[in-house]
């Protein structure tokens, strides 16, 4: 059949912006899982069907085009793309959607915005023109701006994207008096927040909870895109050298941030472990000014499973930007048992901080509660 009139039997049976109506209604399954990447849905059409379709589903996975590729195989070879955003033409944590779109043999590629990003806008289309492929932008642009509204914003901070998570008992302890916490949820709310380790680029606990529990801190049973650095808060160097985290720094990097007068960090440097000496800020650290630094050094998104006083710390340094918070059906009781934000608190209800965007997921017998952080601009 002339390519002329494949065109014309496929805009009889579907739109343009069909297709790109599909793209954008899947690439929500991203959402608390992409973050600080933008949400991303792609479809591949060939001859008025859908041939394959791709999310970008976490942060460090594979990217919607590829997903849409690998499920349509062979059909790509002249079928037309719908992504919702521009192809990326740079080399980043994966390699160009681009390139792959190109070597699939993909005929044309429409995308309903450009890549905001100024260090990568315009390098995807241009890759794709370069090589014959026709592009064009703008088809439902608005709607797919909306989408990504937190995305761009992220882009004028200098902070990493930094996820809350905690577990806890149905009135609010996330471990008993005696500091026992392992079993407050069940085996899938624990499958997720190893999905969740294996899409981060650290994942950051106190010294407390470090001592405490004896962590490993590495995903287990999930794929792994990345292996995230381990990162103890340690204002003045409790951590036993003898510790699972300094002792198997062969498994995954081990990095302490302590303070800058704190006693002997050569002995955690001589175990392999990186120190981040950091200034002091009250009885702790200086947490946005360590997190800045983090985020110089590459690190760009963080699960914070700190215990009580280090996210009441780092709520009161505003670096938190999501919450994860397990509900396990348990009642523990006892005004003693630690609860997940510990500090003084907000005054009164009405000046609490309240989750935007929230979503709750049943996870087996337990209930997960996600949201983000503070509300967009007008």
């Amino acid at each position: 059949m002339r390519s002329d009139a494949r065109e014309s039997q496929r805009e009889a049976a579907h739109s343009e912006r069909d297709f790109m109506e599909e793209a954008l209604a899947i690439a929500p399954a991203g959402l608390f899982r992409v973050e600080p990447n933008p949400m991303v849905g792609a479809v591949i059409e060939l001859d008025g069907d859908i041939v394959g379709r791709g999310v970008h589903r976490c942060f460090g996975g594979p990217h919607a085009e590829i997903e849409a590729l690998a499920e349509a195989g062979e059909a790509a070879r002249g079928a037309t793309a719908y992504v919702t955003l521009e192809p990326c033409g740079h080399t980043g944590k994966t390699p160009p959607c681009a390139r792959a779109l190109i070597d699939a043999g993909i005929r044309r590629v429409l995308f309903a915005v450009g890549d905001v990003n100024p260090e990568t806008s315009g390098q995807g289309p241009a890759m794709l023109e370069a090589a014959g492929v026709q592009t064009a932008r703008g088809l439902l642009r608005e709607r797919a701006k909306a989408m990504n509204e937190r995305f761009e914003a992220h882009l004028e901070h200098d902070l990493p994207w930094t996820i809350a998570k905690w577990a806890m008992t149905l009135d609010g302890k996330i471990a008993d008096v005696e500091g026992g916490s392992r079993t407050i949820t069940g085996p899938e709310s624990r499958q997720v927040v190893q999905e969740t380790r294996a899409s981060v680029d650290a994942v950051c606990v106190g010294v407390g909870t470090a001592i405490a529990d004896d962590p490993d801190l590495t995903a287990r049973e999930v794929p792994i895109y990345r292996e995230a650095i381990r990162l103890v808060l340690d204002t003045n160097l409790r951590l036993p050298v003898d510790a699972r985290l300094v002792r198997e720094t062969g498994k995954a990097p081990t990095w302490i941030a302590c303070a800058e007068d704190a006693p002997e960090p050569e002995r955690f440097s001589r175990a392999g472990c990186k120190v981040i000496k950091t200034p002091r800020a009250g009885a702790g650290l200086d947490l946005r000014m360590l997190f800045k630094a983090l985020r110089r050094e590459g690190i760009a998104r963080i699960l914070l499973e700190g215990g009580g006083k280090i996210h009441a710390a780092a709520f009161a340094a505003g670096i938190v930007k999501q919450v994860m918070a397990f509900t396990a059906p348990i009642v523990l009781g006892g005004a003693q048992a630690p609860t997940p934000v510990d500090g003084v608190g907000f005054r009164n209800i009405g000046e609490a901080l309240r989750l935007a965007e929230t979503r709750v997921t049943v996870c087996g017998g337990d209930v997960l509660l996600e949201g983000f952080v503070g509300t967009l601009p007008a």
